[in-house]
């Protein structure tokens, strides 16, 4: 019997030996660009050797040359301006319209929702045009207020799904409960439907985050001010066609990283919870 068992077993592991194998690529895939992103951050710029090759030495005149220069940590510091903007319009006005569309079934509010999901689909580079003449025009273009319209209003969509979903799952006897009590509508959904959010808000706030801290090309184009660029025009600058200061760029590229990496660690929790329920319910 035992030794049925053991066959069965061994069967059992050859069959999958090709899902070992490909998750074994698959993480060799994620991984190498950041080990090489490491290795190059902590080499000597004179160092020419291959980026393959694991560092026999830590030099951190990479690190230090950005932290004298001081441009990455304004560009750090304009991201996190932009990103607290773009995420508390999304938090506010995507709980507020998820929470109606979740309420109010309608052919309208069907529409409503069909027509944010449509949204989602459209690539925001191919209404790039249009967009920056209407900010010129609005005078949006080279300020902090035009690029967070933008990605709110190219993210808001996102958030209003994920929200909807979520908010119909909660009984809608809560609700009854609260008008019972006498309560308004705005104060029953801040004080009791809002705090319920906390695992889709983070979830939203997370996704919001990195979209914004990643987002190159809408900022690239809206954002022209070198003072006023965020962190992703910013690393990309020590990567010219020209010439180009990898090491720099590296270590700039692991600083800008860590930001967003922290807030994950301290949200993840809240973000899977998020996740699958917006994903199952």
């Amino acid at each position: 019997m035992q030794e049925t068992l053991q066959k069965q077993t061994h069967k059992t592991k050859q069959k999958n030996a090709w899902k070992y194998i490909l998750s074994v690529i698959i993480i060799l895939v994620y991984i190498l660009p950041i080990y090489v992103l490491v290795v190059m951050a902590f080499k000597h710029p004179t160092d020419l050797g291959s980026r393959l090759t694991p560092p026999t030495y830590f030099d951190l005149s990479n690190f230090t040359s950005i932290i004298e220069s001081g441009k990455l940590f304004r560009a750090l510091g304009n991201t996190v301006l932009i990103a607290v903007g773009t995420v508390a319009i999304e938090v506010v006005f995507g709980c507020m319209a998820a929470y109606a569309f979740a309420r109010n079934r309608s052919r309208l509010n069907s529409f409503m929702q069909s027509f944010c999901l449509g949204i989602m689909m459209i690539p925001p580079l191919s209404i790039l045009v249009p967009l920056y003449s209407f900010l010129v025009q609005i005078g949006g273009v080279n300020s902090y207020w035009g690029i967070v319209l933008v990605l709110s209003t190219t993210n808001l969509p996102l958030a209003i799904f994920l929200y909807t979903a979520f908010i119909r799952a909660i009984p809608a006897s809560i609700d009854e409960a609260g008008m019972v009590d006498g309560a308004s509508k705005p104060k029953f959904f801040f004080t009791l439907i809002l705090p319920l959010l906390k695992p889709v808000t983070a979830t939203v706030v997370i996704m919001t985050s990195v979209g914004v801290w990643n987002e190159y090309a809408l900022s690239n184009y809206l954002i022209t001010d070198a003072s006023m660029q965020p962190i992703a025009p910013r690393v990309a600058s020590f990567f010219a066609s020209n010439s180009s200061n990898l090491g720099v760029g590296a270590a700039a590229a692991l600083m800008a990283a860590l930001p967003i990496v922290v807030l994950y660690l301290f949200l993840q929790r809240y973000f899977i919870e998020g996740m699958v329920a917006g994903s199952v319910k």
